[in-house]
């Protein structure tokens, strides 16, 4: 059955009340630099008002956290998955040493709101009479933030308010004519839109390139954090597994952690499914090995027929 928050997200615009994501503010002259020597991303080349997206790696290249980095006037804002934000403001500030940086996490603090789809651009101008920000882009608003994010790969914005004008700004938005989308009515729109989510499809047991999300990656930047793995896999050339967006006719949902299989044989895994209420497919995440991706042939997860689709994890 199509809901109502479904098909604003697919044909006008929904709100979403992502509160709770994690807002890391770095401020101080160094900032820039040492958030460009932590991540796989151009930090450094980033002006106020534009923003990108990028993962915090380990020593091993393994990924700690990803973010949307957004670059204002005074500030250096880390939008981060709600399950990231203590580690990573932990893990930036353990490696301030004599930087003028200061890490400090400001989720509590915050009130964050979503809207996305096609017409969300038209609704926010209704509230803000200035030029909407592009992707990844970010203006003052109030006294907060509003950036060009998507959380399910609609077109859409974030909003970014003190937590105690969580009820006006929703107000705001439920009176220019979003409409309420519940995190299941997202989550299916993410998945169908091969949108990943740190801590659900990928995390500290992948390498950025397994992924397939190499978008957050500068390789031609100085050093950071976990470099020496990332150019070792590019110049390797292949990863013998990656992610990829799957797609099934069955109604039965496979299951995290579930293995995929092919002809008997382990090939597989599965990180996360939801089904379509538009086509009534299944559509899922899961890694798959290198070879097997490239023959394009069905794998079985249980009795579930499944197929990897051409569309890239974004």
């Amino acid at each position: 059955m199509i809901t109502d928050g479904y098909r604003a997200l697919r044909e006008s615009a929904a709100l979403l009340d992502l509160t709770g994501r994690g807002h890391i503010v770095l401020i101080g002259e160094d900032r820039a630099r040492l958030v460009h020597a932590m991540c796989s991303n151009n930090v450094q080349a980033l002006e106020p008002g534009s923003g990108c997206y990028a993962m915090f790696l380990s020593a091993q290249g393994r990924i700690l956290a990803d973010a949307n980095v957004l670059c204002t006037a005074d500030t250096l804002i880390l939008d981060t998955e709600p399950e990231a934000a203590d580690s990573l403001a932990g893990h930036i500030d353990r490696y301030i040493i004599a930087d003028d940086c200061t890490v400090h996490d400001a989720t509590a603090a915050r009130a964050v709101f979503a809207l996305e789809g096609p017409a969300a651009a038209e609704l926010l101008a209704k509230i803000s009479p200035a030029d909407v920000p592009g992707p990844f882009g970010n203006m003052p608003w109030q006294a907060g933030v509003i950036a060009g994010l998507s959380s399910t790969g609609q077109p859409g914005f974030r909003i970014f308010a003190d937590s105690g004008q969580h009820g006006a700004v929703e107000s705001w938005l439920l009176g220019v004519g979003a409409i309420p989308a519940t995190p299941e009515e997202a989550r299916a729109v993410r998945i169908e839109n091969a949108r990943p989510r740190f801590s659900e499809d990928f995390g500290e047991k992948q390498i950025p390139h397994e992924t397939q999300l190499l978008h957050a990656i500068s390789f031609n930047k100085g050093c950071y954090l976990g470099q020496e793995i990332v150019e070792r896999v590019r110049s390797r050339g292949a990863v013998n597994r990656k992610l990829v967006q799957l797609v099934s006719d069955s109604s039965e949902l496979v299951k995290p952690g579930e293995k995929l299989t092919l002809e008997g044989k382990e090939v597989g895994e599965v990180t996360s499914a939801a089904l379509s209420p538009a086509t009534g497919k299944q559509y899922a995440f899961g890694y798959l090995r290198s070879e097997v991706i490239a023959k394009k042939v069905a794998v079985r997860a249980g009795q579930v027929l499944l197929r990897a689709t051409d569309r890239a994890p974004a």
